[in-house]
């Protein structure tokens, strides 16, 4: 069995074209062009080569961008002072500030800073909570992403068991609470495994979907994966690689040659899950500007499930 590869690249393409009309119907209708901000503390060098792919993604869709790059010895009340007249600027209607960020700078006090409806990130905790409780305002972009290609891949969430292997506050935590939504594209049982859970390949072995997050070059293994799993993969690695012309070459948390004879969809690195993490912004910078223009007749939510709130 060769498992079946999810297109990244294209459906990220799909969501970009809908984005695209959706920002030429906003300006049509009230002459406003969706603006994203950027904030980049340092000067990583994989974090300016996000950056300037987030930039020409929304150029390519009529998103305008600003980005705003400091030192890596600006203090954390620099960083907020600055996002303050973020916030405060009505022509921009996303805020996103790239991580990870220097050492001395709280990441938590920084999403915290972000105006929640300019959080085009969702991890403000406003934004977190109402995930949490089942009324999203913005999903994190990487699980967004992830969901939207479970859907379009054609793969069954409702009823599976999703293992998700890591806990951070970008991916793992946020995946979890999106994938046991009560509707169609999720209603799943969840596991979140971490760096304290023991016999690692025991519970991803119970994966119906496996969801790798765990920053570690190609290490979910073929003996870690349930045959016939859905394995989607987080991770980016750049490992030496003398043969190729660049002399590296990228690689995910799954090691894709031995896992892919082994489960029936596999999502590739490059060109599966980075994309539509992209794309996710896009989309959530669009419902910004459509929340900021127009409030009253923006609706996107479904209802929250009261019952879910006092019992499983």
């Amino acid at each position: 069995m060769t498992a079946e590869l999810i297109d990244g690249r294209g459906i990220a393409g799909k969501v970009r074209d809908e984005v695209r009309s959706g920002v030429e119907e906003l300006k049509r209708k009230t002459g406003v062009v969706p603006k994203l901000a950027v904030v980049m503390v340092g000067n990583d060098p994989a974090s300016d080569v996000y950056v300037k792919t987030k930039e020409k993604a929304a150029k390519s869709v009529g998103i305008e961008t600003r980005t705003v790059r400091l030192g890596a010895d600006v203090s954390e009340k620099e960083v907020i002072s600055l996002l303050d007249c973020l916030n405060d600027d009505e022509s921009i209607h996303g805020v996103l500030v790239q991580l990870p960020l220097p050492e001395h700078v709280d990441p938590l006090r920084v999403a915290s800073a972000v105006d929640p409806m300019k959080d085009v990130d969702g991890l403000h905790p406003d934004n977190v909570g109402l995930l949490l409780i089942g009324a999203p305002r913005f999903v994190p972009c990487t699980p967004a992403g992830i969901q939207r290609m479970l859907v379009e891949s054609g793969v069954t969430t409702e009823g599976k068991h999703v293992v998700i292997c890591g806990r951070s506050m970008i991916v793992g935590r946020p995946l979890a609470a999106l994938m046991m939504q009560k509707h169609a594209a999720a209603n799943a049982t969840v596991t979140v495994a971490h760096t304290g859970t023991k016999h690692l390949a025991d519970v991803t072995r119970r994966a119906d979907i496996l969801v790798a997050a765990i920053d570690q070059p190609e290490g979910i293994k073929a003996e870690m994966v349930k045959p016939g799993a859905v394995a989607i993969d987080v991770g980016v690695h750049r490992l030496e690689d003398g043969s190729r012309k660049k002399g590296y070459r990228l690689v995910g948390d799954v090691d894709f040659e031995e896992v892919k004879g082994k489960a029936s969809v596999i999502s590739p690195v490059p060109g599966g899950v980075g994309p539509m993490t992209v794309a996710m912004l896009l989309v959530n910078t669009l419902k910004a500007a459509t929340m900021a223009v127009r409030p009253d007749e923006y609706i996107d939510r479904e209802p929250v499930d009261i019952q879910l709130l006092s019992v499983g």
